[in-house]
């Protein structure tokens, strides 16, 4: 199950809470016992970091291994 981010509309406390995609969230706010929560949209938590993360890294290694010739399988190259 998902953890959401809400934000209690009385006392402005911030508050996760886990429940399903369909479900409504049914607890009050921990600080102030207020049942109108907001929930709050934020951006996705991935972050990419490192080589391999970008069009233009896969290009060089791409690049390398079609103008090489492919060596012959089973050690006969004139088959």
């Amino acid at each position: 199950m998902p953890i959401y981010e809400y934000q209690c509309a009385a006392c402005g406390t911030v508050t996760d809470i886990k429940h399903g995609f369909k479900e409504a969230a049914n607890e009050p706010c921990p600080k102030c016992g207020s049942a109108d929560l907001k929930r709050l949209f934020n951006p996705a938590g991935i972050v990419f970091k490192g080589s391999g993360f970008y069009v233009t890294d896969s290009r060089k290694s791409e690049a390398k291994s079609e103008s090489a010739p492919a060596p012959a399988k089973g050690g006969d190259a004139a088959a």
